[in-house]
């Protein structure tokens, strides 16, 4: 059940996100530029494959394709990575690219955490998984939206927390 929970979940999130990302697609090449981790000419082709990228992957694992998992973990730790740097050099005010430009989300450690949780999620896929339609496999999707919808609630919270209304309640 976990590894239809897991890729149900994290392939929503990929699905969500890249689209995010393609609905946003002038303001995300900055993004990527802002991580400063790319040659500038490469900052507006890694900002076109990338949402098309997540899309295939999310379609992927929601599709139950085991495979999808690679890439998924793949990105999800090039995440983790990116984020982790910047913090390094401190760097936390930038966006996260994660996903909706309307909820800018600086980089955070928990979003380094998220992302390195997600990757290791995914090997559930490894393990056996009920089959298409039986009892098992509903109650796997059920947690598989659950997971999609809580990581949608815990982004948009610290969004919300850390975007200009916290800074004005700060600032008194």
């Amino acid at each position: 059940m976990a590894g239809v929970a897991t890729g149900i979940g994290v392939g929503a999130i990929f699905l969500s996100a890249g689209i995010a990302k393609l609905r946003s697609r002038r303001v995300f090449p900055g993004v990527v530029a802002n991580y400063r981790l790319l040659p500038d000419v490469l900052v507006a082709p890694v900002a076109a494959a990338l949402p098309i990228a997540e899309v295939v992957v999310g379609l992927g694992l929601i599709a139950g394709l085991r495979v999808a998992a690679i890439p998924a973990g793949v990105l999800l730790l090039a995440f983790a990575a990116a984020m982790a740097i910047n913090i390094g050099r401190g760097r936390s005010h930038i966006d996260c690219g994660c996903g909706r430009s309307e909820l800018r989300q600086p980089l955070s450690r928990a979003l380094v955490v998220r992302n390195l949780v997600l990757a290791a999620m995914l090997l559930s896929l490894l393990m056996p998984t009920p089959p298409i339609g039986s009892a098992l496999w509903f109650v796997a999707l059920a947690f598989g939206v659950a997971l999609y919808l809580l990581t949608l609630l815990a982004n948009a919270l610290s969004a919300l927390a850390q975007g200009p209304l916290s800074m004005e309640r700060n600032s008194r």
